[in-house]
């Protein structure tokens, strides 16, 4: 793949309003808003910003979560997002300038509703979103933090703090949960059904198991059932600002395997198995599953394009000329490539935008046939009105052959027979645009047209090889190798032999 060609698939993003519609309603952000005006009258506050006990307990009250035994914890985690993103904003007394030097409960400064608080009310979505994102990323830098509950019994047993003896690398562990969330979106930009969630084993034998590895150690099950367990800490933390939504482990298996003194995963399987075997359809959501939420998918793509990696989404190529979207679409999922071809084709009329996409698809080079072919599928978007257009190539050898074809599939009148140099051309073109995007042994679908084809035509290999296109001696080596009869196949091998002889010649 070449450097100017996308390194990752499209995506389809959700409209901006939608986008930040489900921003202000996740749950996290929802509270820090609401936090933010219950502060117009002022909220004691220590050094930070971080809300004293006093009035943690009636901001708890004020949100409805008094009641809930993490409740406080949730206002706490509320009232930091909304100081992080500057919906609050803190006025320091005279006396907090120096935080060393008063207790804990002493309040530092006085926070008050910032001005930020009003764009979410009355900005653009654009503002609501810019907002949401400075409050995603505290987000991630809490979910890769070390657990405290760790750290503290680290320290109630009287010993110096070691990072290095809780086994954590800050970096590592950015650097892990980024791959996480890249590996769930190249999923969600592949899947048909964005909505299709992830079981946790897979996902995490994703990041760890060698893609050369046929079974995996029990060293490696082990460090994926570690991997696993560290990702359900996570994505609690992460499914309250909206990023991805998190069906977490079942905390009865966790006990359960606490006590039986077993590793998530057992022996056998990178996908997930329980002690007992491997996991069945009905237990795997025991081990977790998740999926980038579209906000998530909005998010990840903003933070791989902020770190320079070219991630497209549906509908960026609607206002690019016809060449670099033909150059685009074979690179895109069948729906997402039909995606963006109408959103391409809206913004122009049928007759102009086929003469563009007509025009675009010539040439000589490797990669001409996949243009002609991404050509003829979005030329089978396009209304009769083109018709104009397609009669005038009707006489171009590259291009002639695609022209009746899309005539004909519309029941037009008057359509030219073609000469059978032009047929034989367009399906040694046909093949050839099939070949740049099929496996190295090829796919059955391509098996059966070389064999269909040479069923369909006596003597196919006797005037194939003739065929003035880059491509003839190739497409002939590769039917050599597919028919799966051995005298079509020598046969083939003799025609691609000859093409070769008459182009080098």
């Amino acid at each position: 793949m070449s450097a100017d060609r996308p390194t990752l698939p499209p995506v389809r993003l959700h409209s901006e309003a939608e986008l930040a519609r489900d921003a202000l309603s996740a749950p996290l952000l929802a509270r820090a808003a609401k936090l933010a005006r219950w502060a117009e009258r002022g909220v004691p506050v220590g050094v930070g910003g971080q809300i004293l006990d006093e009035p943690l307990a009636a901001a708890t009250e004020h949100l409805g979560l008094a009641g809930d035994e993490d409740g406080a914890a949730y206002t706490a985690e509320a009232w930091q997002l909304a100081v992080d993103t500057g919906l609050v904003e803190i006025e320091e007394s005279a006396d907090g300038e120096d935080g060393a030097d008063l207790p804990d409960d002493a309040a530092a400064g006085l926070a008050t509703p910032g001005e930020e608080l009003d764009l979410l009310t009355s900005g653009s979505p654009q503002d609501i979103l810019d907002i949401w994102l400075g409050g995603m990323e505290t987000v991630l830098a809490d979910a890769a933090a070390p657990d405290l509950a760790d750290l503290a019994d680290r320290l109630t047993e009287g010993g110096e703090l070691d990072l290095d003896a809780i086994d954590w690398n800050p970096e590592e562990e950015a650097e892990l949960l980024d791959g996480i969330l890249g590996n769930l979106y190249l999923l969600t930009a592949l899947n048909e059904s964005p909505d299709q969630e992830v079981p946790l084993p897979a996902l995490a034998a994703s990041m760890i198991v060698p893609d050369d590895m046929d079974e995996p150690t029990d060293d490696v099950l082990e460090e994926v059932s570690e991997a696993m367990m560290r990702l359900d800490d996570q994505f609690r933390v992460l499914e309250p600002i909206g990023l991805v939504a998190y069906q977490p482990v079942d905390e009865a298996l966790i006990e359960e395997l606490d006590e039986d003194g077993e590793t998530v995963l057992a022996p056998g399987s990178s996908e997930g198995s329980s002690a007992a075997g491997p996991l069945t359809d009905e237990d795997v959501s025991r081990y977790g599953l998740v999926r980038l939420t579209p906000l998530g998918v909005y998010a990840v793509r903003a933070r791989m394009r902020d770190a320079g990696v070219d991630a497209p989404a549906v509908g960026d190529l609607a206002d690019k000329g016809a060449d670099v979207l033909l150059e685009a679409l074979p690179d895109y999922p069948e729906a997402l490539a039909q995606a963006e071809s109408e959103l391409w084709l809206a913004a122009r009329t049928p007759l102009d935008a086929a003469r563009d996409l007509l025009t675009a698809a010539r040439g000589d080079d490797d990669r001409a046939p996949r243009r002609r072919l991404a050509a003829q599928q979005t030329l089978s978007l396009v209304s009769p009105d083109a018709e104009a257009a397609l009669r005038d190539v009707l006489d171009d050898r590259q291009l002639g052959g695609l022209a009746r074809v899309w005539l004909a599939e519309r029941a037009l009148p008057g359509i030219p027979e073609p000469s059978q140099e032009m047929i034989f051309w367009l399906t040694v073109d046909t093949i050839a645009a099939q070949l740049e995007s099929a496996e190295e042994d090829a796919t059955g679908e391509l098996r059966d047209l070389v064999q269909g084809l040479t069923e369909q035509h006596s003597g196919f290999f006797d005037t194939a090889w003739r065929v003035d296109h880059p491509a003839t001696a190739d497409v002939l080596e590769t039917m050599g190798r597919l028919h799966p009869d051995k005298k079509a196949a020598k046969e083939a091998r003799k025609a691609a032999f000859k093409a070769r002889s008459r182009q080098s010649g």
